[in-house]
């Protein structure tokens, strides 16, 4: 699975320099803390991929560690790999150059303590809310009751416990995502990667659903690798925000997030969050994904 060959300007816009010297004061290429080991840890990752058309480069090299309950948001124009990455990091692809570990582990294959969402909830339509959560029992084989005490507890912590037995025809799409989200963490992963997850929802649900995944990850102390298009929903969930360049993608900076926790919805008002978008807008206009002219 690989992002769109959707095509972008390739031309850099010009900053002014009072904007390069307070984007650099605020990017952030390094690695986590020199006294962590990194949970994840990408080193030299590329992806090429064999098209109709030739040899198609995805993606470019790419270098990351992020520690133990860190929230990483990767953003980028569509078709510059992002999800690509996502893929190879689920061990659902694996790279054409360079490695990806997890607790100093390679990724060979799907990793057993990782969960994953997509931006399609894929739920089974003739299963009702909680037999599609069950599912990630059965086919990791757990103690059946000590799940099903889980997905209990996961469907209260999402506001879902009175429709554990409606069926998918029968939720709204912000439900299902819910749904979708209590079927991941049912194994209790330590990493959670999601691709673009709210994408296709209204901006309240969306709102709503990113309020309960932070509540969700901090009761579980889940480290999450989130992909989106979004830069308010990366600066809001995230501890740092990975902007990439468009395809052959690469990571272009890293911007750290330093926003309070627990997050509430009226730090977007902040002048910090304001920064915070205006660095990550900086960066794509410098890479003329974004222009006005």
């Amino acid at each position: 699975m690989s992002d769109d060959n959707g095509e972008y300007p390739g031309e850099r816009g010009m900053l002014g320099g009072d904007q390069v010297e307070s984007m650099q004061r605020r990017l952030d290429i390094g690695s986590v803390p020199a006294q962590e080991s990194p949970m994840i840890r990408i080193q030299n990752a590329s992806k090429e991929f064999d098209t109709a058309r030739g040899r198609l480069r995805a993606l470019d090299p790419v270098n990351l560690d992020i520690a133990k309950g860190e929230f990483v948001s990767v953003i980028g124009p569509s078709g510059c790999g992002k999800s690509t990455l996502m893929m190879m990091l689920a061990g659902l692809e694996s790279p054409t150059t360079g490695t990806l570990s997890i607790d100093g582990i390679d990724v060979q294959g799907p990793a057993e303590r990782l969960g994953i969402v997509f931006q399609q909830d894929v739920l089974l339509e003739w299963r009702t809310a909680l037999e599609n959560i069950m599912l990630q029992a059965e086919i990791r084989k757990l103690d059946r009751q000590a799940s099903l005490e889980q997905a209990h507890r996961l469907l209260a912590m999402v506001g879902l416990e009175k429709f554990a037995n409606a069926y998918p025809h029968e939720l709204s799409g912000g439900m299902r995502q819910r749904v979708s989200i209590c079927r991941a963490l049912l194994h209790n992963p330590s990493l959670l990667v999601m691709d673009e997850p709210f994408g296709a929802l209204d901006a309240l649900t969306r709102d709503q659903l990113q309020i309960d995944l932070l509540r969700l990850c901090a009761n579980h102390r889940i480290t999450v690798l989130f992909i989106t298009h979004s830069i308010v929903e990366a600066v809001f969930l995230s501890d740092r925000v990975v902007v990439m360049s468009p395809r052959p993608g690469k990571i272009e900076t890293i911007v750290p997030i330093d926003l309070p926790r627990p997050r509430r919805l009226s730090v977007r008002e902040s002048p910090e969050f304001l920064r915070d978008i205006q660095t990550v807008t900086s960066v794509f206009e410098s890479l003329g994904v974004l222009h006005e002219d």
